[in-house]
This record gives structure tokens, C-alpha cells and sequence, in this order.
């Protein structure tokens, strides 16, 4: 019997918020992105789930997303990995400038290529692809090992280093993952087969907050 496996966003950043690049910034969430966690926490308790394991990236974000969804399942203590091969994708000298400000100076259609194309990274950053060469062997490595052997493990990331695994587990073209958005706060539960491909997948919550 294979585990299950389940993916949560990060809640809204100060820097969603704001409208900047984050990347491998650190803003912490605000209110609302507390909220969301809190949301994902609280849907996962209905579920029925506990997990024996979690995965988060380097980023605070991620973190307290994390840390908030173990409190309201009451698993406060569980041990947590935190790698930083689970970050968001770094945008390099796009990171801390304002997405209407980016289009400014490099025009909307480059900005947009940046942000959508599945393999061309913005100045000095990683494009999605550059993201998935480091998600994947960290996936493959360290986590999916614990999902065949039947535990439960929760990855609290970010959207793109959670898009790049869903391109995989949902066996999606560069070009279908391009148009996928991830909500905040809102949990995907994967239930793998022997063979690690999909059985199963469930979310718990609105993906139409996509953003």
C-alpha cells in the first residue's frame, strides 16, 4: 500500500500582496496568507489526515505555512526538512521590483515571456525549467522513497517549485503547465500507485483564487 502525498502553496506573501517578485526573497505572509494556511490546515483536518513527515523549502514563507497547518491538525511536532531545492524559482534581477515596474522597463511581452515560458529565465535567474532540475532529484531522492513505503507527507512550497512537481505527477506538456496556477493555502492530495504515477487526486478548497 503507497502513501499519499500532499502539495499546499505558501499562503499570500507580503510581496504577493504588494505585486513584486519575490523569489528566493523572504517577506513573510500577511494576515490573509495566515488565513489561507490556517484555511489548508483546517481542510486537511476534515480530510482525516495525519502525516508522518513534512517537507518545506528555505523560505520563511513556506515555513510558517507549514508550522500552521501541522497546529491545527495537531502535529506541531512533527519532524520537518526543510531544503532550499524546494524554493521558488529564483527571478533573478527581477526579484524586489514590482511587476507593472518590470514592464516598464523591459515591455509587458518580454516580462510575460519571463514569467510564462517554460524555458527561458529572466536575467540572472531560473526559468520553470531551471526550477524542476532541482525539484525533481530532491522529489525523487527524498520524498517519493517515503510515499511508496506507505507515510503521509505534506510539501509546503511556493508556486512554481509546486507546479514543476505537478507537471510530472499530472503528466502535463511544457505547454500545459504554462496556463496551471496554484492557489494559496489550498491542498492537492496525491495517492500514488506502486509505480509512483497518480491514483488519486483530490483538492480541498477553491482553485479559482489562483493568482
Amino acid at each position: 500500500m503507497t502513501g499519499t502525498l500532499v502539495l499546499v502553496r505558501h499562503g499570500q506573501s507580503d510581496w504577493n500582496l504588494k505585486n513584486l517578485f519575490t523569489g528566493w526573497r523572504d517577506p513573510d505572509l500577511t494576515d490573509l496568507g495566515v488565513q489561507e494556511a490556517n484555511a489548508g490546515g483546517k481542510a486537511l483536518k476534515d480530510y482525516g489526515i495525519q502525516f508522518d513527515i513534512a517537507f518545506t523549502s528555505d523560505l520563511s514563507r513556506a515555513q510558517k505555512t507549514c508550522g500552521i497547518i501541522l497546529d491545527n491538525l495537531g502535529q506541531s511536532g512533527l519532524e520537518t526538512i526543510r531544503d532550499q531545492a524546494l524554493n521558488e524559482r529564483d527571478y533573478g534581477d527581477l526579484s524586489g521590483l514590482n511587476k507593472d515596474d518590470a514592464r516598464a522597463k523591459w515591455g509587458e511581452e518580454q516580462v510575460h515571456i519571463w514569467r510564462r515560458s517554460y524555458d527561458i529565465p529572466p536575467p540572472g535567474g531560473e526559468s520553470l525549467r531551471d526550477t524542476g532540475a532541482r525539484v525533481w532529484p530532491y522529489y525523487l531522492t527524498e520524498i517519493l522513497p517515503r510515499v511508496l513505503r506507505g507515510e503521509k507527507v505534506l510539501v509546503a512550497a511556493h508556486g512554481n517549485s509546486l507546479r514543476s512537481l505537478v507537471m510530472v505527477l499530472d503528466k502535463l506538456t511544457k505547454d500545459q503547465i504554462l496556463s496551471v496556477n496554484l492557489a494559496t493555502g489550498v491542498p492537492m492530495v496525491y495517492k500514488l500507485n506502486a509505480d509512483s504515477t497518480v491514483a488519486s487526486k483530490d483538492v480541498l478548497g477553491d482553485m479559482s483564487g489562483a493568482h
